[in-house]
């Protein structure tokens, strides 16, 4: 049992990462192939003379695996909570709060009567089957948007919606449950009453008091930098269990309002926390979705027919619409805007794992019709997951809400250089930003005629506060390397490590290691000797920004012999229009039919592509 149990765990981690890798590789949702893989360990069977499953959840967690669930949940829905700001409520609040609540009773009826009539089944089953059904979720919705990066208010009004509505929807499949279990609603509604509000007390009261207790122990440093993470970790956990054991099923509620109380407080820095919840959530949701899908037994899905592929059209072409047009029909959103939050409501993590739960307590009654819960429910996550991971991104690019492959630029520094690099990129044809502290500069950015904001790109959450549709990269070009760095680290949760860049602020010493370790600043710039010192000189001395087309008969040995060695090469666009930008470890080999954009020393007869220093 031991050897197989410690296949069973290699195996969810190994396999839940494999797909979260493999969905990055091919641009993909990942929940697709977690799903899948998850699956296919249910079915392999492996040990020669003692065969067994890859993978048995039920045997290797027992009766922890629905308590593991719920806990990996919570954390979740907490680290959703700390992505969701108050300040954004200004203009989408309202929408949001009709989201959740007329669009989440529309969703429920309409998936009600769907369920009923289509699906065939009883009206209890097809009442709990409503309310699973009508969460999205951040493990899911996170993910597409962060591929998709639509523009406008419809990514602030799909983040706070799927976040806010898995609690809501877990309180909605409690309450339904009890009516289910009492038999008749009169007899159910005392206790339906009750639970509500011990939800709401127990989810405010320690939600509030957990917040309260980390920002004091963060703010009078009762503990180390060390174990901040460690011990924020600590109090969710304990706020959760506390919360369901005043009452069950009130611990998301309480987990999500501690993320959204940390996330909005001013009195301790919580950035570190974000990071880490951010890799424990890829770890979770991966291990998730792996057990819970492993736990599928194909039976069960022989059992749908056509009934189910018409229940899933009736999802997504008639519920999903019907409730976002008349939950926004007073929303300041153009249609472009309310047709992509229509084509947006995948399922995720806590519809397979209340599903799951559910379906285990109803096999003690005699309900019938209970066996279909699971399959139905994991039907539609797959479908969905499938349906808007693949299309999603190409109706957000058709609504003009989004843009595939943004190559435009973030220039942390607006000082000459920078305007510079910024006019020749714009000239080609890619937006490009500038963010100084310097008003100065930042006055002679706009008179340039670039876009232009000042401030500091290192700001709380300047991503969500700046419409950045078309960007894609970041160059930090100040002075000073630790705040270089530190943008860095701030875009490559948003860009990707490998398009964030910075200026290196001086050539290191023979012999001696003077650079910040990689994990902790973006990709060097240009050449070996192209550090923020030469690249001052060169511009001071009159050196200009060019761009250059390469062909058969001028290739970039001809423009190296025209320019001489002192060319540094800044970017290649290549013959896609993708911008490539040339960094120290890894210089780029311009090709014919590509345009060059270097630092050169000519000066006299420039085109127009060409700019000096101003």
């Amino acid at each position: 049992m031991s050897e197989q149990a410690l296949i069973g765990l290699a195996a969810v981690i190994v396999l839940g990462i494999a797909a979260q890798w493999l969905a990055w590789r091919l641009k993909l949702p990942s929940i697709l192939f977690l799903l899948l893989f998850g699956f296919a360990a249910g079915q392999i069977m492996i040990g020669g003379d003692h065969p067994h499953l890859l993978l048995n959840p039920d045997l290797l967690f027992g009766d922890l695996l629905s308590p593991l669930v719920a806990i990996c949940v919570a954390l979740i829905l907490f680290e959703g909570g700390l992505s969701l700001r108050l300040s954004e409520l200004k203009q989408i609040g309202a929408t949001v709060i009709s989201l959740v609540t007329f669009g989440v009773a529309l969703t429920w009826v309409m998936t009600v009567a769907a369920a009923h009539w289509i699906l065939g089944l009883n009206l209890r089953l097809a009442l709990l089957l409503g309310a699973m059904l009508v969460v999205t979720g951040p493990t899911v919705i996170g993910p597409l948007l962060q591929m998709i990066r639509p523009t406008g208010k419809v990514a602030s009004i799909a983040k706070w919606e799927g976040i806010t509505i898995d609690p809501i929807g877990v309180l909605l499949a409690v309450i339904v449950f009890e009516v289910i279990l009492a038999g008749e609603l009169q007899d159910a509604t005392p206790e339906v009453l009750r639970v509500l509000l011990m939800t709401f007390v127990s989810g405010i009261g320690l939600g509030i008091s957990a917040a309260w207790l980390l920002i004091v122990v963060m703010r009078r440093y009762w503990i180390p930098d060390y174990l901040q993470e460690a011990v924020t970790l600590m109090i969710v956990v304990g706020a959760f269990l506390l919360s369901e054991m005043v009452q069950e099923e009130s611990g998301l509620f309480t987990a999500t309002l501690m993320g959204i109380i940390l996330a909005n407080q001013k009195q301790v820095e919580v950035s570190h926390i974000v990071t880490f919840k951010e890799t424990l959530r890829t770890l979770i949701i991966s291990s998730l979705f792996i057990i819970l899908a492993a736990r599928l037994d194909l039976e069960h899905f022989q059992a749908l027919d056509w009934r189910a592929v018409a229940f899933l059209v009736c999802l997504v072409l008639v519920v999903r619409p019907f409730a976002v047009i008349l939950s926004t029909s007073e929303a300041a959103l153009t249609w472009k805007e309310k047709a992509f939050l229509s084509w947006l409501a995948p399922r995720g993590i806590v519809a397979a794992a209340v599903s799951s739960v559910f379906a285990l307590r109803l096999q003690q009654t005699n309900i019938p019709q209970t066996e279909m819960l699971v399959p139905v429910t994991f039907a539609v996550i797959v479908a969905t997951v499938a349906l808007y991971g693949l299309t999603a991104p190409l109706l957000a690019r058709r609504l003009g809400l989004s843009q595939e492959n943004p190559q435009g630029v973030i220039f942390m520094g607006a000082h000459s250089w920078a305007r510079a690099f910024a006019t020749v990129l714009k000239g080609a044809g890619y937006r490009t930003l500038l963010v100084d502290t310097n008003r100065a500069n930042t006055y002679r950015a706009r008179m340039d005629g670039l876009e232009v904001i000042h401030g500091s790109v290192v700001r709380d959450h300047l991503e969500d506060q700046v419409n950045l549709n078309g960007i894609g990269k970041l160059i930090a070009l100040t002075p000073n390397d630790e705040a270089n760095s530190l943008a860095a680290i701030h875009f490559m949760h948003l860009f990707g490590r490998e398009q964030v860049y910075q200026v290196a602020p001086w050539k290191p010493a023979k012999g001696k290691e003077s650079e910040a370790p990689r994990n902790l600043r973006g990709r060097f710039l240009f050449g070996e000797d192209a550090n923020y010192s030469y690249l001052m000189d060169r511009m001071s001395r009159g050196s200009v920004v060019k761009r250059s087309k390469l062909s058969g008969e001028y290739d970039y040995d001809a423009f190296l012999e025209r320019y001489g060695d002192q060319a540094v090469l800044l970017f290649v666009i290549d013959e896609n229009d993708k911008l490539l930008v040339n960094t120290r470890k890894d210089p780029l080999k311009p090709k014919s039919g590509q345009t060059i954009i270097a630092l050169v020393d000519e000066v006299e007869g420039l085109p127009a592509e060409t700019v000096t220093q101003s």
